[in-house]
């Protein structure tokens, strides 16, 4: 139940490169003000990971379509987070009941831009399997064998292009949920006005949000190198701070006084 508390700082600061440092030290003010629900989603995250990597553990393409669509759809999973760092900004406490409560409403846009963003996984995976099915001399079945005959291998070329062509398929998606996922939550717009609001931040502002999306796979690569323990934390972190993020991007800075 939300309960009353002190309110959080909630002055927008100018976006500059040093931004997405900022977004992260305030998700984890938030998330140290109200830790359960956010280990308790990026537990159920983990555990979903770990499920994934059972069920999927000798089958290459299924693990790496599972995993995509997983990591694409997390920030719509996480965005019971949003209206957590939002409660508390207004100097409000929620908890994992208002969480229940956001899904349960059964926002249709949000069910609507997760299906996007799983389309968009599903089309990574099959470029994917496109491009090392015809670049590899041998055929890719298992996880050992993508790291044997695409990431160890001593020729440049087929992981380096895998690499470009990732980042120039997750750049778009990006552009599009960076703005537009808090937004669902946080405002009653259609999907198109939150999708545009989120490109028009990043034509705005591109310096820091290209560095806001390699910290977020930095720390996403962290959480996943530790056998996914590490998402327990990190998937709350990136979801509070991409609330602040969302805030500084879309909401006028309130002057700095000096008095």
């Amino acid at each position: 139940m939300t309960q009353a508390l002190k309110p959080a700082t909630t002055r927008t600061m100018p976006v500059d490169m040093i931004s997405p440092t900022r977004w992260i030290e305030r998700g984890w003010e938030d998330l140290r003000a109200n830790p359960l629900p956010g280990l308790v989603h990026g537990l159920a995250l983990a555990l979903f990971g770990w499920l994934l990597l059972w069920l999927a553990r000798d089958r290459f393409w299924l693990l790496a379509g599972a995993f995509s669509g997983f990591l694409i759809v997390a920030p719509v999973l996480a965005t019971g987070l949003y209206h957590i760092s939002r409660e508390r900004a207004a100097g409000r406490k929620a908890g994992l009941r208002d969480v229940i409560a956001l899904w349960r409403s059964f926002d249709g846009r949000l069910v609507r831009f997760g299906v996007l963003l799983g389309l968009a996984g599903t089309g990574w995976v099959m470029a994917s399997a496109g491009l090392i099915t015809l670049w590899s001399p041998t055929p890719i079945l298992k996880p050992v064998d993508f790291f044997r005959h695409v990431v160890l291998v001593k020729e440049v070329g087929l992981f380096e292009a895998w690499l470009v062509m990732g980042s120039l398929l997750a750049a778009p998606v990006f552009a599009s949920s960076v703005v537009a996922i808090p937004m669902l939550i946080d405002k009653s717009v259609p999907v198109s006005m939150a999708v545009t609001a989120s490109w028009r931040a990043v034509a705005d502002y591109p310096g820091p949000l290209v560095w806001w999306a390699v910290l977020i796979t930095m720390l996403v690569g962290l959480g996943m190198v530790t056998a996914l323990v590490g998402l327990v934390v990190v998937i709350p972190l990136i979801a509070h701070a991409s609330w602040h993020a969302y805030r500084d991007l879309t909401v006028t800075p309130s002057p700095v006084s000096f008095h």
